[in-house]
């Protein structure tokens, strides 16, 4: 059977993986996009399962979601998932988030790169079925959110706390897991802000990667009225990644 370049797969909004609201929580929301991208990719013979076999990896580079609301509790969804584009070391990924009634909830997007897994270092994609990755693109399906940007810092952001990193940080590729530090970031600021603010865009860009053991500093700075950017340094000064948030009251 011809697959669709689009793939779309159905989660639900387990009780346990929403916040006191009764709606997803956002680290779990990115759990199911990452999900998507593992089954659609595995599916079409450029994933996981058989990139390990070859000694190579997928890991993200930047992820982005803009959520108009959050699935409530026991609800069911569908992450829909494609490749907007593929260059030779980078491919663009996009995600729909929709509900059974059609209702969406809101998009994502992220950019992917593959490493070699013994040397760390990026892989072309064409090497992988002689590019078949390419035949894979849908350009004509429409994410409306705006593109990614570099999040822009100065030195003036204040530091906020320290944390360890432990076992239940460490992902499949043996660094920090990708959404930890999602959840991480969404810790800086306490219930009662989230009693009156939520979450309207979320983004992340990696820049190195952490390991079991790290330390992970974070600093904030204020950039308009409910936005924020974050700095994530290991080990006090090697940045790991960076992430800007937009709130609304």
């Amino acid at each position: 059977m011809m697959l669709d370049k689009v793939g779309r797969y159905e989660f639900l909004a387990e009780p346990f993986h929403c916040d006191f609201s009764q709606r997803l929580f956002m680290g779990h929301l990115g759990n199911h996009m990452l999900n998507a991208a593992d089954f659609h990719s595995n599916d079409r013979g450029f994933g996981m399962k058989y990139l390990l076999s070859v000694n190579r990896a997928w890991v993200l580079s930047r992820l982005a979601i803009e959520m108009d609301e959050m699935p409530e509790m026991y609800t069911t969804f569908t992450v829909e998932t494609w490749v907007e584009s593929a260059m030779r070391y980078f491919t663009n990924r996009n995600f729909r988030v929709v509900g059974k009634d059609g209702k969406v909830y809101g998009y994502g997007r992220s950019i992917w790169a593959m490493i070699d897994t013994e040397t760390r270092q990026p892989c072309s994609l064409m090497d992988i079925h002689d590019g078949d990755l390419m035949n894979w693109v849908e350009k004509d399906k429409v994410n409306p959110m705006d593109r990614l940007s570099r999040v822009k810092m100065d030195e003036r952001a204040e530091f906020v706390r320290t944390i360890d990193t432990q076992y239940n940080d460490v992902d499949i590729n043996g660094h920090i897991n990708s959404v930890k530090y999602i959840e991480h970031v969404l810790d800086l600021w306490d219930l009662d802000w989230y009693r009156s603010h939520r979450i309207k865009r979320f983004d992340i860009a990696y820049v190195a990667e952490a390991h079991q053991g790290d330390q992970l500093s974070f600093y904030r700075e204020q950039t308009a009225d409910n936005e924020f950017c974050i700095r994530i340094c290991k080990n006090n000064d090697v940045e790991c990644c960076r992430c800007k948030i937009i709130f609304l009251p």
